[in-house]
């Protein structure tokens, strides 16, 4: 039973990393909650998981034509010594600290989402609204 629960764990935080939406928001929370991993165990394996999961998803976002790689190194560069500081820095970071962390992230991340949605919703509607108003144009003359 617990190698199903382990293989879905993997199953829906690789789907989730492949559409670039990261698998980790629900490959930590699971590991630690469904399968008792420790917190830090379980950041490691989403770091490691990581690695094949982007490899495979640029390839194939790449050949798709949804990969823009003008001004990338902006972003990789900081990334990865970041990456590097924040992998030393955690060390000394106790296992509640640090579930406490995460978990307040994914509530400002689920904020920042919301808002977003509703921004987005709300644009959409007064652009809607503009177009729908007054009589319907036939094209015909009368």
């Amino acid at each position: 039973m617990r190698f199903i629960i382990y293989l879905a764990v993997g199953f829906f935080g690789g789907l989730l990393g492949g559409m670039g939406m990261g698998g980790g928001t629900i490959l930590i929370p699971a590991l630690t909650v469904l399968c008792g991993v420790p917190q830090h165990l379980a950041q490691s394996a989403n770091l490691f998981s990581f690695v094949p999961m982007s490899g495979i998803s640029l390839k194939v976002h790449a050949k798709n034509g949804l990969l823009d790689t003008k001004d990338i190194i902006w972003t990789i560069v900081p990334a990865t010594v970041l990456s590097v500081l924040g992998a030393i820095f955690v060390q000394g970071v106790s296992a509640g600290t640090l579930r406490m962390g995460f978990g307040l992230f994914l509530c400002v991340l689920s904020v920042f989402q919301f808002v977003s949605a509703i921004r987005a919703a709300i644009d959409k509607a007064r652009s809607g609204a503009g177009r729908t108003g007054g009589a319907k144009k036939t094209g015909a003359a009368r």
